[in-house]
C-alpha cells in the first residue's frame, strides 16, 4: 500500500520532467541559425530539383544584417528578410527580368512566391524547411561564396 502511494506521488513529479525535457527540445530558429549560410533548394513539395543543364539550383543567401539574396531558378533576387514567430519571408523583393525556358521559370515562381509570404521555417540539422499553404521548399547549408 506503502509502495502504491508513493508511486502515485511520484507520477506528477515525472510527467513534469518529461514535458520539460520535450518543450526544451522544439527550439524557436533565431536570425543567427539563417545567417551567414548559402542554402541551396534540393526539393520543392518533397520532389527533388531537377533543372537541365546550364541552370543550376536556386539558392537563398542571408547576410548577418538580414539581406536576403540568391538565384531563383531563372533570375537574381533581393530584398530584407524578416523573421517572426518562427516564421520567415522577404520583404520587398526585386529581381532581374530575364525570361528563361519553362522549366526555369516555374521554379522561379514557385521560389519567389514562397519567400515573399510567410512561412514556416524549421531547421533540422544541415536542411532548412519553409512551409506556407502552397508549397514546402527544402534547402542544404553550405557556407557562403
Amino acid at each position: 500500500m506503502r509502495k502504491r502511494f508513493l508511486t502515485i506521488l511520484a507520477l506528477p513529479v515525472i510527467l513534469a520532467a518529461c514535458a520539460a525535457n520535450n518543450s526544451s527540445t522544439s527550439q524557436v530558429i533565431a536570425e543567427a541559425d539563417l545567417a551567414t549560410h548559402n542554402w541551396v533548394l534540393t526539393k520543392v513539395d518533397n520532389k527533388t530539383v531537377d533543372l537541365p543543364e546550364p541552370f543550376k539550383a536556386p539558392n537563398l543567401e542571408l547576410s548577418t544584417d538580414f539581406s536576403a539574396n540568391g538565384h531563383s531558378g531563372c533570375n537574381r533576387y533581393f530584398g530584407q528578410a524578416e523573421l517572426k514567430d518562427g516564421k520567415l519571408r522577404v520583404e520587398k523583393m526585386g529581381m532581374t527580368m530575364m525570361a528563361c525556358p519553362e522549366p526555369a521559370m516555374e521554379m522561379e515562381r514557385v521560389m519567389s512566391s514562397t519567400l515573399m509570404e510567410w512561412s514556416d521555417a524549421n531547421i533540422t540539422g544541415n536542411e532548412l524547411t519553409l512551409t506556407n499553404a502552397d508549397h514546402t521548399l527544402t534547402f542544404k547549408r553550405t557556407e557562403t561564396q
